[in-house]
């Protein structure tokens, strides 16, 4: 059954290859969420084809894709949309902002104020957005991918823990290895050009509702009741870390959940490992704890939290 996300799966990573020098997990991790009904945050240096990847990604599922620079003047009425009077018909008519789309990248999300970030908030969690009052439906594959600048922090501002833990995963893209960048060159030398993702000869889905069929088929996978306790109890252990000021919430068990139903179907599986639960625990729950004041200054991350959270659960047989 679930072969078929796997080949949905396996056939967007080979395409996406065409245009993006490595960062596999990264690409992985993206469809995880795709296939999990899930938003994600991208964190990653400028220049390492957050952007690019995107898009790419959007292109070859048939989606439609807008994106949004977010700045400090930005208004959320820029992002959702606003109700304009027509002179002719003496009518309000609603003028769509980018929201409405299938794929959203919201560029530098944290160089916007709380208020327009905050118009993001209805529309990941409920699939719609409110203009004047009256409620307005989102595409149903709709999915938002926020990239954010881990350095110059001045002017930015940081998205609050509500926000961030509406997003399934937050991705860390790292610069590419020497091979990597080195076949980043010699594309770009061959004729490639990033502006011109249309000259790439992309095998595009155009059999209509793919990513809904993938996604029916991720909900469909089993997951065993002492996996479940096993997703649980790594969630619950980070309550208790004493490097950590606030553990994850119950939303995170649930996070685990789908994202490890979702890489579950990519590996072509009707049911979830504890392997596949460990695979996405960084991802899923890395955004969604708070770190202890000395401990970061102790050079602790949440990752290394992570990590030795991991190797203390016991792993079902």
């Amino acid at each position: 059954m679930t072969e078929y996300v796997s080949q949905v799966a396996n056939h967007i990573k080979r395409e996406a290859q065409k245009v993006i020098a490595g960062q596999e997990a990264v690409i992985d991790q993206i469809l995880i969420c795709l296939f999990a009904e899930g938003h994600a945050l991208i964190e990653g240096v400028p220049g390492t084809a957050k952007t690019l990847m995107v898009k790419t990604i959007a292109r070859i599922v048939g989606a439609e894709f807008n994106r949004i620079q977010f700045t400090p003047d930005l208004m959320p009425s820029d992002i959702t949309g606003t109700n304009i009077f027509n002179m002719a018909t003496s009518r309000f008519s609603l003028r769509q902002g980018p929201i409405f789309t299938d794929i959203l990248l919201a560029d530098e999300i944290n160089r916007t104020p709380p208020k327009t970030q905050a118009a993001l908030l209805e529309a990941m969690e409920e699939r719609q957005v409110t203009i004047d009052g009256e409620s307005h439906q989102l595409s149903d594959m709709f999915l938002v991918l926020a990239t954010e600048n881990p350095i110059e922090y001045e002017g930015t501002y940081p998205l609050p823990e509500a926000q961030l833990d509406r997003f399934l995963f937050k991705i860390l893209i790292n610069y590419p290895t020497l091979d990597e960048e080195l076949l980043v060159i010699a594309n770009w030398q061959a004729g490639f050009n990033s502006r011109r993702l249309d000259a790439v000869n992309l095998d595009i889905f155009k059999e209509p509702g793919v990513i809904n069929r993938c996604r029916e088929e991720v909900r469909s996978v089993n997951v065993e009741p002492s996996v479940q306790a096993y997703l649980v109890n790594l969630v619950r252990r980070t309550r208790e870390h004493p490097a950590l000021l606030w553990g994850a919430s119950p939303r995170a068990s649930v996070a685990l959940l789908l994202a490890g139903k979702s890489l579950a179907a990519m590996r072509g599986r009707d049911f979830v490992t504890p392997d596949d639960v460990r695979d996405v625990v960084h991802p899923s729950l890395r955004h969604r704890v708070l770190l202890k004041s000395e401990a970061e200054i102790e050079g602790v991350t949440p990752d290394s939290v992570l990590e030795e959270i991991i190797s203390l659960v016991e792993v079902p047989r």
